[in-house]
């Protein structure tokens, strides 16, 4: 016979607790709050009244979401912006608030982190047809969210030398 876990029963209190705890540790998106609440037998109203009281008492907020999920995935992982506005996407962030956390990555930075990228990767590419390394170097590029446009030209810069 299996054993079933038990599954505990909290009251919208003690859920609003545990949520406000949870939302306090590190940013989080409405969409990542509504998935957590779903662990929780409530019903949909309790669901949407925790929800009101976290946004109502700032511990929910898109926008600063928005921009903490983008800078940590520009500067931590190299992300580009196409790949981060697509998880932003999936997290059912708002446009308004996708556009805003892309215009804290400085172009300049941005620029420099996609030569720093494609110059570490062609250091381990033991490719030497020189078509098919920049393919590959692009491939790798596109794949980390980097606009085609901009890989052309640092590829230009760099491999062209």
């Amino acid at each position: 016979m299996v054993e079933h876990e038990k599954q505990k029963i909290y009251d919208s209190y003690s859920i609003l607790m545990k949520m406000q705890n949870w939302c306090a540790y590190q940013e989080r998106s409405q969409f990542d709050v509504r998935g957590k609440l779903n662990e929780f037998q409530l019903n949909t109203e309790d669901k949407e009244n925790i929800i009101v009281k976290l946004i109502e008492e700032n511990y929910i907020n898109e926008e600063r979401f928005a921009i903490q999920f983008a800078r940590g995935k520009f500067s931590i992982k190299k992300w580009g912006r196409i790949k981060i506005r697509q998880e932003l996407k999936q997290k059912k962030v708002s446009d308004y608030c996708i556009k805003k956390a892309l215009e804290q990555i400085e172009d300049k930075i941005y620029l420099e982190t996609l030569e720093y990228i494609l110059n570490k990767k062609n250091t381990t590419i033991k490719e030497t047809n020189h078509l098919k390394r920049r393919f590959k170097l692009i491939n790798y590029a596109t794949s980390k969210g980097y606009e085609l446009d901009l890989i052309q030209d640092v590829l230009k810069n760099m491999l062209d030398k």
